[in-house]
């Protein structure tokens, strides 16, 4: 079957729904009404004479042959993306739109005093930074990266350092530790009031992690409040509510001010930092150079490389 050029529009729209799971995301990602998308893969599917999309109330889910052809559809116009953005090296200006997936945390501290340093000086450069405390698929929900901590970068990407090593701290306020003993190790949390972070990917728990002597130790600790916002969980322990456990960047002012005292410091040993991660091929884009060596870490010797540190 021959593909006319006004099918490629379509193909693109039915990979976003595909994507996306959802018409409402998919015409919001495109720019258009869910309307006309629906249109255009229903016409999409009559041209093909197969259904690519289950289509419910609640849920939009691609068919057998859906999956297929998105599978197919993903690399090319990824690649496709990929050339048009390299002519960028014919332009005296870098231009055109980065989009990066982070955390709250990240892009206030990392990401956004390099973001606007470069817009100011790019006027064509545009960046889209997306909050999220969930791991996002990078190449299947369309950025160009990602920042995450070392330890959790896919072995497929490319990352580059762009922050310092961290460490967690259990830490509580004056308050707390004037109704509670300092815990010496671990296994003392039992008896504290621990507040829960919720994990935003897989909505489990997370179980506090120690290391002693190179032998690890994960405690699931129990408490009154359970959040899955960091900046909340910092808050309840401000209040004297008990005892909070985030990455030192979280805590180190407030520790350093008095408004927190930290515990359990030898148990917490040093892990890989913030990283940006991406597919090798953007590094040949002039934009996504200049951004990824804006932000790159030089304190302690930047890595490049996959699954770099």
């Amino acid at each position: 079957m021959a593909l006319r050029r006004d099918e490629l529009g379509d193909l693109m729209a039915f990979l976003a729904v595909a994507e996306e799971r959802s018409f409402t995301r998919a015409a919001a990602r495109l720019g258009t009404s869910q309307s006309a998308l629906s249109h255009v893969v229903r016409r999409l599917e009559e041209r093909l004479e197969i259904r690519l999309l289950t289509r419910t109330t609640r849920n939009v889910a691609p068919t057998e042959a859906g999956a297929q052809l998105a599978e197919t559809l993903a690399p090319a116009f990824e690649t496709i993306e990929t050339r048009l953005a390299e002519l960028d090296t014919l332009r005296s200006q870098p231009s055109g739109t980065i989009r990066i997936t982070t955390s709250r945390h990240a892009a206030r501290e990392i990401l956004m005093p390099a973001v606007i340093g470069l817009m100011a000086e790019y006027p064509s450069l545009n960046i889209e930074i997306s909050v999220e405390q969930r791991l996002v698929d990078i190449a299947r929900e369309g950025f160009d990266a990602g920042v995450r901590l070392g330890e959790e970068v896919e072995k497929d990407m490319v990352a580059i350092r762009i922050g310092p090593d961290l460490r967690m701290v259990v830490a509580g306020s004056p308050a707390y530790f004037e109704r509670h003993p300092i815990p010496k190790t671990p296994r003392d949390l039992t008896g504290h009031n621990c507040i829960n972070l919720r994990l935003p990917t897989l909505g489990g728990l997370y179980a506090w992690e120690f290391e002693m002597d190179g032998r690890p130790l994960n405690v699931r600790v129990e408490g009154q409040f359970t959040c899955n916002d960091p900046d909340l969980l910092v808050a309840t322990a401000l209040a004297g509510e008990g005892l909070v456990c985030l990455p030192d960047d979280h805590l180190q002012e407030l520790v350093g001010r008095g408004q927190l005292v930290a515990c359990l410091e030898d148990w917490c040993p040093p892990f890989p930092g913030y990283h940006l991660y991406f597919p090798s091929r953007r590094q040949r884009l002039p934009s996504f150079r200049l951004l990824a060596d804006a932000l790159r870490y030089r304190g302690g010797g930047a890595v490049e490389g996959t699954n770099a540190d």
